[in-house]
């Protein structure tokens, strides 16, 4: 999860700016549903999720992710091939912090945070307990202990799943993708699975209500998603690509083009 980016953050009015009081309501009772959802989630994890066997723990995270969605009243179209089973590196573009739960419904993965996610009330320990690699951007050499856990998990055989973006952007273009945590991948051996993820409205082909650029803050961002009519996530599962032998920058070149065809295609 990403810190929103400032490269494409929306210059025009607010994505609320024209709703009217049902609408305002209906994003009230959407957020309320949903902080009620969590703090059930979040206590049901500190009791049960850790005794679990990973096949259920994942099943539940792709539950929740769902259930997320349900209460916001957003919409999951998936497209595409079904993912590829056993361990591999899901990589898709980044527009929002619902990336995650998109992935999540997808393709149960762990992910790679900023440190500071570990401190979000209850989303922080849901987050955690869920496997999510922290990475301390503070510190210059954390990236590399971060692709050493990173290349471990993929070993052991687990999914995970990275953002090449580095940050978010508002979905009309896709950002250069660096190639550093890609490196996992050929280090394990494991095949790398593309995904595209766009975000449409009633209105809007490419939502501006997703995108979580610029200066937005999380509860805007939230005020936002609830606000919006018909929000939909649209994710494309592109077939998984072997890594043997490839090289990172190369690899990360042309996941970026094909993802970047399937976002164009959409629309």
């Amino acid at each position: 999860m990403s810190d929103p980016s400032t490269a494409g953050a929306p210059s025009l009015k607010r994505p609320d700016a024209d709703i009217g009081l049902l609408r305002r309501l209906r994003a009230v009772a959407r957020l309320g549903h949903m902080a009620a959802y969590l703090c059930f989630i979040s206590l049901w994890m500190r009791w049960r999720f850790e005794a679990m066997d990973q096949r259920t723990q994942l099943a539940r995270m792709q539950a929740w992710s769902a259930g997320v969605f349900r209460c916001l009243g957003v919409k999951l179209v998936v497209r595409g091939l079904a993912p590829h089973p056993g361990p591999k590196l899901v990589v898709g573009n980044h527009v929002s912090w619902m990336d995650i739960m998109s992935i999540n419904v997808v393709a149960p993965s762990r992910f790679v945070s900023k440190a500071e996610v570990a401190q979000w009330p209850i989303v922080g320990r849901m987050v955690t307990l869920a496997g999510t690699l922290y990475l301390e951007r503070a510190r210059r050499r954390d990236a590399m202990r971060v692709l050493g856990l990173l290349t471990q998990s993929l070993r052991d055989g687990h999914t995970a799943a990275v953002f090449p973006e580095g940050t978010t952007g508002d979905g009309h273009q896709l950002l250069h993708f660096h190639a550093n945590l890609l490196q996992s991948a050929i280090d394990a051996d494991v095949p790398v699975q593309p995904v595209a993820i766009r975000y449409s409205d009633a209105d809007h082909a490419i939502s501006p209500s997703a995108a979580f650029v610029g200066d937005t803050s999380v509860v805007e961002s939230l005020w936002w998603i609830a606000c919006a009519d018909q929000l939909t996530v649209h994710v494309t599962v592109m077939p998984p690509q072997r890594v043997d032998h490839a090289d990172r920058r190369a690899l990360a070149t042309r996941l970026h083009d094909e993802i970047a065809q399937a976002l164009s295609s959409e629309h």
